[in-house]
């Protein structure tokens, strides 16, 4: 069973001792995970004044991050954040002063595009190792839990905020300015962070107990399901995020478009707080297709409304499904992923919706210039509930979700050095 969470136990996880350095610095790095191929694709649209240019160089990062996400968490699970954080970080500066570099001067199109996945491939992942440090930092429960929903909330707090500032530092005497702010919160959160007493005490895994090889953390039946649910979570977002800004071209505000899609992450924010308080279903093998599927239902909506006004309320009842099922996502690594991958597990689930985005927004781009923007909604809410269909018909790799922790996962107080730090954090596989 899910454990219900209260405000207390969100206020319990963040102030747990050696959170504070970690919790920053995360919040650092991660605030320009949305900004960076934006701002990417701004910076090379307006210095080369090709569309077709940007939108390869924005594919290109795109397809790094999904690929990098994986391979990152993979050798941070054997090896411990520290290193591995701190190597690609040096290779993301590197590639970013390389693509300035190679836009300056007007380099074809092909360079661009390596580089671009460069860039994307050493995105420090930062994000799927805090979500792993909770589970050295807290036991299992409500704190966890209410850990867990922290790092989906704050996400989509960077995805409004993150597009917004690149929208913004567009209009500063130079392009590329976007790039380089987003680059620099990048390197310096992730530095800070894998500097980190908390990060640094994370050595590497113990022999034996990293099980790697082969499919890694796609190696369990329950693992594999979570991603197809992730994968239909990120189609039907695609679907979304090319039908609205098509219906705002249409209205002759396209400018509008950005603002439309932070409506419905605003709710996402808003709902996904209370929706921990009182989660439903409780069972995971539920829930998961369940939010899936109830996400496929609402989307349709977006064609319903022949105005503006309307697409923006549809948009935040729609919002609502976004942060439950990204907090459920991660919940589930704790208990599908093979021991000791479960950093290698929250790759796989970006890479899943990653993959799903680019799907949805393929098929939405074809439908948009055929068919219309209605089809794209409706479209998107007939592939959501066929993956939701294909994730209930393997709930029962999932029930494992809900059994109690063992208690040798079981996180021991650590003792607090000064400065809050903990001298040693409790292993949890």
């Amino acid at each position: 069973m899910s454990t219900r969470t209260g405000l207390a136990d969100y206020r319990s996880a963040l102030t747990a001792p050696g959170a504070r350095g970690p919790v920053l610095f995360s919040l650092l790095a991660r605030m320009p995970i949305a900004m960076i191929g934006l701002a990417m694709l701004l910076y090379v649209r307006t210095t080369t004044g090709s569309f077709g240019t940007a939108g390869l160089v924005s594919a290109a990062v795109l397809l790094g991050v999904a690929s990098g996400s994986v391979a990152q968490g993979r050798v941070i699970d054997r090896f411990g954040p520290t290193r591995p954080l701190l190597t690609v970080t040096v290779v993301f500066a590197v590639s970013v002063a390389a693509a300035v570099v190679a836009v300056q001067l007007g380099a074809a199109t092909p360079v661009l595009v390596v580089i671009g996945f460069v860039t994307g491939l050493s995105e420090p992942a930062v994000g799927a190792a805090s979500r792993s440090t909770w589970g050295r930092l807290v036991p299992p429960g409500p704190v966890r839990q209410a850990a867990l929903a922290y790092e989906a909330i704050s996400m989509e707090v960077f995805f409004i905020l993150g597009p917004a500032l690149a929208g913004v530092l567009l209009y500063a005497p130079w392009a590329g300015t976007g790039v380089v702010v987003g680059a620099v919160l990048m390197v310096m959160g992730g530095t800070g962070f894998a500097l980190t007493d908390t990060v640094r005490s994370w050595g590497p895994a113990p022999a034996g107990t990293v099980r790697s090889r082969g499919l890694g953390a796609l190696g369990t039946p329950g693992m594999r399901t979570l991603a197809v649910a992730a994968l239909g979570f990120g189609v039907v977002i695609g679907f979304v995020e090319v039908g609205v800004p098509a219906v705002t071209a249409q209205a002759g505000r396209p400018a509008l478009s950005g603002l439309m899609l932070s409506l419905w992450s605003m709710s996402s924010v808003a709902f996904g707080v209370f929706y921990s308080t009182r989660p439903w279903p409780r069972p995971m093998h539920l829930r998961l297709p369940f939010l899936l599927a109830a996400f496929a239902l609402l989307v349709p909506l977006l064609a319903v409304p022949s105005s503006l006004w309307g697409l923006a309320v549809a948009l935040l009842l729609v919002g609502t499904m976004i942060t439950p099922q990204s907090t459920a996502h991660s919940s589930t690594i704790d208990s599908a992923a093979p021991a000791g991958t479960h950093t290698e597990a929250f790759g796989w689930i970006i890479t899943a919706v990653t993959l799903g985005l680019a799907g949805g927004q393929s098929v939405a781009g074809q439908l948009v210039e055929r068919v219309g923007t209605d089809a794209v909604f409706v479209s998107a809410g007939v592939a959501g509930l066929a993956v939701a269909a294909v994730v209930a018909a393997r709930r029962a790799t999932l029930v494992q979700a809900e059994a109690p922790a063992a208690p040798a996962t079981a996180v021991t107080a650590p003792a607090a050095a000064p400065g809050g730090a903990p001298r040693s954090l409790a292993h949890t596989a």
